[in-house]
């Protein structure tokens, strides 16, 4: 629970406090509750989960063994009856070898990595508080990349930032065509009273920043439509959580890699991880049978 990194367009250290960390035992506990209820999957979850067990004040000598969220990773892999494990959010600047080793090296948890940019700008980055260059956020994507051959990278992305020039924006798009995410949350930039940026001269035009907007999702779009078409005529394990949202009479559910899967087939299949060929895409999602 909360956040020592003050990101300057973020409320949430101010409103959710410094970072606490769970007693490891505690999140163990609660996994072997869910794998005896029959959940198959569990995301570990926190304002920032690679720095569990890595800051002032975390108890080091309750954790025993667990004192790193690489070894969190390895212990709730152990547990009988928990297939799937993914984790949400990371930070770049706190992104270490031994979690991507910790994600290479145990089948259970998902290929599947949500790498937070903010802005491709090395000058907006310093400007947000996010301890880390442009430069540095590639090289630790291809060297996930590299670890994680079939990795599936997510990221978030902020248009507008306040003093964002053109130059800043397009060193963003070079980001995004680089490393062709399989997903990009994309936001304009909106103000949060009580946060340094809030309160900077230099704010960017609505117009501005809905034409950077417009331009980033055309090519996320885009990049998306082609990443898209490697899928078609494979096989795909999918974990069925249930129908789907827009007809009843389908099944939804996810890849490894966290694309939605669509697909006709009996109810009997809610809850296990069956093998999909997927022989359709559809932007956001892909259909299957």
């Amino acid at each position: 629970y909360g956040c020592n990194n003050f990101c300057t367009y973020c409320i949430v250290p101010y409103v959710r406090g410094r970072e606490r960390s769970r007693e490891p035992q505690k999140i163990l506990e609660e996994v072997r509750e869910l794998a005896l209820n029959g959940y198959k999957e569990v995301t570990l979850l926190g304002q920032n989960v690679n720095s569990y067990m890595n800051h002032p004040g975390a108890d080091l000598e309750g954790a025993g063994e667990i004192n790193s969220f690489a070894k969190l990773l390895d212990a709730v892999c152990k547990i009988d009856g928990i297939e799937r494990v993914r984790f949400i959010s990371p930070h770049p600047k706190d992104f270490t070898d031994d979690v991507i080793e910790a994600i290479a090296n145990c089948e259970k948890v998902c290929k599947s990595i949500h790498l937070p940019l903010q802005s491709g700008s090395t000058n907006v980055l310093k400007v947000m508080n996010r301890k880390y260059t442009k430069q540095q956020y590639l090289e630790l994507a291809y060297k996930i990349k590299e670890k994680i051959p079939n990795v599936s990278l997510t990221t978030d992305i902020i248009v507008g930032f306040p003093g964002e020039t053109e130059e800043d924006f397009e060193d963003t798009l070079d980001v995004v065509e680089k490393l062709k995410f399989e997903q990009v949350f994309m936001f304009i930039y909106s103000r949060r009273k009580g946060t340094v940026a809030d309160k900077m001269d230099n704010q960017i035009p609505e117009d501005v920043k809905h034409r950077r907007f417009n331009k980033l999702k055309a090519l996320v779009e885009n990049q998306i439509e082609d990443n898209n078409k490697k899928y078609l005529g494979t096989i795909q394990k999918v974990l069925i959580d249930g129908t789907s949202k827009n007809n009843k009479n389908t099944l939804s559910g996810r890849t490894d890699g966290n694309k939605v899967v669509v697909i006709d087939a009996d109810k009997k299949y809610i809850s296990k991880i069956v093998d999909v060929k997927i022989t359709e895409e559809c932007m956001w999602y892909l259909k299957g049978e």
